[in-house]
């Protein structure tokens, strides 16, 4: 069974996500290894999300979250009665629809954005690595993937949608009158930072240095075709706009490193912050952070969402039908293991019986097993049947009527909808929604 704990700056403040962002990740594998409740875990924490899918050990929901809100509270310095208060869990059905649009992008501040697609991908990732997916998970975000990739490559949204960064150089526009003459100071040299160079160099801009609290500043600078700062304080002081993407855990640039009274944009796209939030008081400093920078988020495109959107319902209907046929395999493989045990015996009973003729034994095995598929045919296709119409339970009780033969518990198959299917989401507080993450290692 899978349930979703999800929270987004809609119902979650921003230092709650912050504090998330560092501690849900490490959080994770203990999550499976310490809990009885749950099978496998996969936590996606961006700067404006946190998602927790689990996969439960039988039906026992409210502890797979009492245990999760405990765990995660405690990695991220939170109180679970605030944890709890910040996040609605999502079961059955929702919990397919919910990952499918973040993943597509259609539940960002920027509507259609593709960080979060690649986001998605590496939280999977990060569950293997520890070992906690399952394949309910990995059918789960493996679908989704899929979804988010159509919804990209055949509608309008990827095009309309914009990244944080973007959207922050665009605010920062409105002050800079010609980027090709502006100084950047660029901190950071994960894959965000390649991302926004991209989108500088696109708006003209020429004059960039780049500064790694890593130490990778020149590494990355020959990578990208930049100068390297080795000095942090000296770099800011030669710069018109400051631009920060770093994974540090604290603030890199400090009130002190800004002249008071030099006119310079700093635009701070780091979760955990990167800027000490004080910089804004600097004169002539203008801070955009990421909440700043997301109150200015578009409007939604409206018929590129709403393109996007039937896409992802066509995709969520296809996996629930897939789900639901699924639900008659175990079923169905403990029937067929029944008819062949029975095929086998008779088999061997033909053999002592053909007098040493293999030939006699060879033609009779084939006719017993001939008519073993033919017969076998129509169940197979009815149990699938069955399975899509949500009648799978008719097809099991059959067999268990008719013949004695209960589903093999070993041989259950990924059915991530049935069990909550038709329950829907139970709301702790608030809504969903969600912003990318702009904190790539540096």
């Amino acid at each position: 069974m899978l349930i979703c704990l999800t929270a987004s700056h809609r119902n979650a403040s921003f230092d709650l996500l912050e504090r998330l962002s560092i501690g849900a990740p490490t959080a994770a594998s203990r999550l499976v290894t310490d809990s009885d409740v749950l099978d496998g875990a996969v936590v996606l924490a961006t700067c404006n999300r946190f998602e927790a899918y689990l996969d439960i050990a039988g039906d026992d929901r409210d502890s797979a979250v009492s245990a999760t809100v405990d765990a995660v509270a405690a990695a991220s310095d939170l109180s679970p009665t605030e944890l709890r208060d910040s996040v609605r869990v999502l079961g059955g059905g929702d919990v397919v629809q919910h990952l499918f649009a973040v993943s597509s992008g259609l539940e960002s501040v920027v509507v259609g954005e593709t960080e979060i697609s690649g986001q998605v991908r590496r939280s999977l990732e990060d569950a293997r690595a520890n070992g906690t997916t399952t394949s309910d998970l990995e059918r789960l975000f493996q679908e989704a993937a899929h979804t988010s990739r159509g919804v990209k490559t055949r509608t309008r949204i990827g095009a309309a949608g914009r990244s944080l960064v973007r959207l922050g150089l665009e605010l920062a526009s409105s002050r800079i009158t010609e980027w090709s003459r502006t100084r950047v100071l660029l901190v950071g040299t994960g894959s965000y930072a390649a991302t926004t160079i991209a989108a500088l160099r696109d708006r003209g801009a020429a004059d960039i240095q780049v500064f790694s609290p890593s130490g990778r500043a020149a590494w990355f600078a020959a990578k990208h075709d930049l100068v390297a700062a080795h000095d942090l304080r000296t770099a800011i002081g030669r710069s018109d706009v400051v631009i920060t993407c770093t994974s540090s855990e604290t603030p890199v640039v400090a009130p002190a490193d800004l002249d008071d009274g030099v006119r310079r944009i700093v635009i701070d796209l780091g979760l955990p912050r990167n800027v000490d939030p004080a910089a804004a008081g600097v004169d002539g400093v203008e801070l955009l952070d990421l909440e700043t920078i997301s109150i200015h988020a578009p409007i939604n495109e409206l018929n590129a969402e709403s393109e996007a959107r039937a896409m992802v319902d066509d995709a969520v209907s296809r996996f629930r039908e897939q789900a639901r046929e699924q639900s008659t395999t175990p079923a169905l493989v403990a029937f067929r293991k029944h008819v062949f045990d029975i095929l086998d015996d008779e088999i061997d009973r033909a053999k002592r019986r053909s007098d040493g003729d293999p030939a006699a034994a060879e033609q009779t095995e084939r006719a017993l097993r001939h008519l073993v598929g033919v017969l076998l045919h129509r169940p197979s296709v009815r149990a699938r049947e069955l399975g899509r119409a949500g009648r799978g339970d008719e097809f099991v009780g059959a067999l268990d009527a008719l013949f004695g033969v209960r589903p093999d518990e070993a041989a259950q198959v990924p059915s991530p909808i049935v069990p909550l299917a038709e329950r829907a989401g139970t709301p702790l507080t608030g809504t969903d929604a969600d912003r990318t993450d702009a904190a790539d290692a540096s």
